[in-house]
């Protein structure tokens, strides 16, 4: 039986607008699972709530109300058992490689012999090996990608949360990076939770997609993918996948619309 690696339940989020008093609810009643070496991605109209979800994963915010807990342990805060990928890499271009990826290793003192062995391991995991001393100018988008995820896998995260790694990447590169990161994941045998406004990016790389609702974000159905492993790319032509694909743009241009009315009532209370 699969051990639950994520929780959330009953989540709320409300931000506080200083410029208006009030406060924006982006978040309302979300429950959710992640069991332990599985891939789940979150999709979802823009302004769902997406994002906000992941920065309570992390612990960069704390919830308004409800639980979130990694391991059966409630989340207060950032720790080593997250690996943050950002869309942006986020590469310290003063460094090579190796001194980015082992980065994570350095605030947690353990830049030794041993975690240098290791941030050289993950290097190769992704497929930057001879680019060691490169820095990040010399380096393609998806390369600085590759690099970003290297230092999240080093510091040996139980979850990995990636927030839209290859919207910034060109069609072809994020294609390959969709196929590596497949293979990443099942060499490193990490719980992976993924955000992406991609409709069949979600399809092709996860077990699971959750859909969230218009804002305030909830979820609005989970559903599960039963495309056998390993994927090529080519499985994205199939009528299987084209029907998950169907059936996903149709749940999420409900709530775009839903949004649109909402939107449009605002503006005309506000007249």
């Amino acid at each position: 039986m699969a051990q639950t690696k994520l929780q959330a339940t009953g989540l709320r989020m409300e931000y506080y607008q200083p410029r208006t008093g009030g406060r924006l609810l982006a978040l309302d009643n979300v429950n959710l699972s992640v069991e332990d070496g599985e891939f789940v991605s979150i999709v979802g109209p823009s302004g769902c709530g997406k994002t906000t979800f992941i920065n309570l994963c992390d612990g960069l915010l704390k919830p308004t109300a409800g639980n979130l807990v990694i391991d059966g342990k409630q989340v207060t805060g950032p720790g080593t058992d997250r690996g943050m990928v950002f869309q942006d890499a986020c590469l310290m271009p003063w460094r090579t490689v190796l001194k980015n990826v082992t980065f994570g290793l350095e605030c947690q003192s353990l830049n030794n012999t041993e975690g240098v062995e290791r941030a050289r391991k993950f290097i190769q995991l992704v497929g930057l090996t001879g680019f060691e001393e490169h820095y990040p100018h010399e380096l393609s988008g998806g390369m600085q990608q590759r690099c970003n995820l290297a230092r999240a896998l080093t510091v040996d995260p139980e979850i990995l949360i990636m927030d839209e790694p290859f919207a910034a990447l060109d069609a072809q590169t994020r294609e390959i990076m969709q196929l590596e990161l497949l293979r990443i994941w099942r060499e490193a045998q990490k719980t992976v939770l993924f955000i992406t406004h991609q409709i069949n990016e979600a399809i092709y790389l996860a077990d699971r997609v959750i859909v969230f609702g218009a804002r305030p974000g909830r979820v609005k159905e989970t559903i599960k993918i039963d495309i056998p492993r390993p994927r090529d790319l080519a499985v994205k032509r199939a009528k299987q996948f084209l029907q998950y694909e169907d059936h996903l743009w149709t749940l999420i241009e409900e709530e775009v619309k839903k949004t649109m009315i909402q939107d449009q009532v605002v503006h005309n209370i506000n007249r």
